[in-house]
């Protein structure tokens, strides 16, 4: 049942994985700005089967990890170049460093696939909004640390964050509730998503960038295990 649940995880991540690059080359290769915004928010979605995966071998190391050395193989320090349009525009390293934080994230929580999924919720859909807002119409712009943002992004962040943490911890208490999967059975409090959604969408606007892949999923999972009282 364990080994059926990993390979069927195994095979919807590899799949999935692989079609969101292929639209991505193939469909928005002449707008890599919108490529990589849709790259970077749709990979975040594979949160909705992390409950398949039973083990942290299985998770980190044949799902997170050779993404990430893929996303590595992609940038402009890869020994072995491989052109593509995801990279080409933005920051080099930002789909590197999302991908380090799914890893570390695999790693720590794979046996509590709702603290991940605050953590991809606020780097995928969080920070790719706000990029993909902020530059559509961000006309009000703020620069700490160097980096440009604008407000419209920002405020576009903060509420994206609260309905999609609604939506997929929501989502989390569903397969609860059916499969008996042993969730706490506090992991949704929208006082606390908006906390949290406050929290990252902060972050984001003082993260250099590039850095911002890792500060916000990092900053959101801490604000939530807080609230779980992991550090009590």
């Amino acid at each position: 049942m364990d080994l059926d649940g990993n390979i069927i995880g195994l095979i919807i991540s590899y799949v999935y994985v692989a079609v969101v690059m292929l639209i991505s080359e193939k469909l928005l290769k002449n707008r890599p700005s919108l490529a990589r915004k849709f790259t970077h928010i749709m990979v975040g979605n594979i949160i909705f089967w992390l409950p398949l995966f039973i083990g942290r071998d299985v998770m980190t190391f044949l799902v997170a990890f050779p993404i990430l050395i893929f996303s590595f193989l992609m940038t402009k320090y890869s020994p072995i170049k491989i052109d593509n349009s995801i990279t080409s525009s933005g920051h080099g390293l930002g789909l590197f460093y999302y991908a380090i934080s799914w890893t570390v994230l695999a790693f720590l929580f794979y046996d509590k696939p709702y603290i991940i999924a605050v953590g991809i919720i606020a780097m995928s859909y969080g920070d790719g909004f706000a990029s993909l807002i902020g530059e559509k119409f961000g006309k009000h712009k703020y620069k700490i640390f160097g980096d440009t943002k604008s407000f419209e992004g920002s405020i576009a962040m903060f509420l994206v964050l609260i309905a999609m943490l609604c939506l997929s911890l929501g989502y989390y208490i569903f397969i609860n509730n059916t499969f008996n999967m042993g969730y706490p059975t506090n992991i949704l409090n929208i006082f606390v998503i908006i906390a949290i959604s406050a929290i990252a969408t902060v972050v984001e606007g003082i993260s250099p960038k590039g850095l911002d892949n890792l500060t916000v999923s990092f900053s959101a999972v801490v604000a939530y295990l807080l609230y779980l009282g992991y550090f009590f």
